[in-house]
């Protein structure tokens, strides 16, 4: 699937959805860094071209899955839709700055899983639309910033940890933002 092609994105949701009836979907799509593009310090590097592809691929593409997926989660049974958001993305949490394309992009993520959560509500109620912040986790995208004093956690620890708050999610927690921990995180 490309997130940047919504004919894959299409693809790939009608494919899981000849398998069977879809009952979570965890989106983990995110993109912070590569080789052509860092996290900017300081407002004086923000370029129109990266802030367009942090924002192309840490909310319109996963945007395009949930237009695909959430149609296909059955109506009247519990089901759960999550993508993968992070605490930088919290307006209320940000207490550093920098970081401006990744840290707005998945603002935008989030505002888009709200949204999305108040209408699948209306023809889904036993649906759950959330965002999720794993926390740091050994991937490429945390290995040059991951610090002695945060709390890195492995992937498979990371996973282990998010589907345990996936499971103990209700209907009344659709739309929110929560951590690895199940705590709320605030917008």
């Amino acid at each position: 699937m490309d997130l940047l092609d919504e004919d894959t994105i299409n693809t790939a949701a009608t494919y899981a959805s000849a398998a069977g009836e879809v009952h979570l979907v965890i989106d983990a799509t995110g993109f912070l860094h590569d080789e052509n593009q860092a996290p900017e310090r300081s407002w004086k590097a923000i370029n129109v071209a990266a802030l367009g592809r942090a924002f192309a691929l840490n909310a319109i593409g996963p945007a395009l899955i949930m237009k695909h997926v959430l149609p296909l989660l059955p109506r009247r049974k519990r089901t759960v839709f999550a993508t993968l958001s992070a605490r930088v993305g919290s307006i209320g949490d940000n207490r550093l700055g920098g970081w401006y394309s990744y840290r707005a992009s998945k603002a935008a993520l989030n505002q888009l899983v709200r949204t999305a959560a108040i209408e699948l509500a209306r023809t889904h109620p036993q649906a759950i639309c959330v965002a999720l912040h794993p926390g740091t986790v050994e991937t490429r995208l945390s290995s040059r910033f991951a610090r002695q004093d945060l709390e890195v956690q492995t992937p498979d620890q990371a996973a282990t940890r998010l589907l345990d708050v996936v499971e103990r999610l209700n209907p009344q927690d659709s739309g929110g933002f929560f951590d690895h921990r199940g705590e709320t995180v605030p917008w």
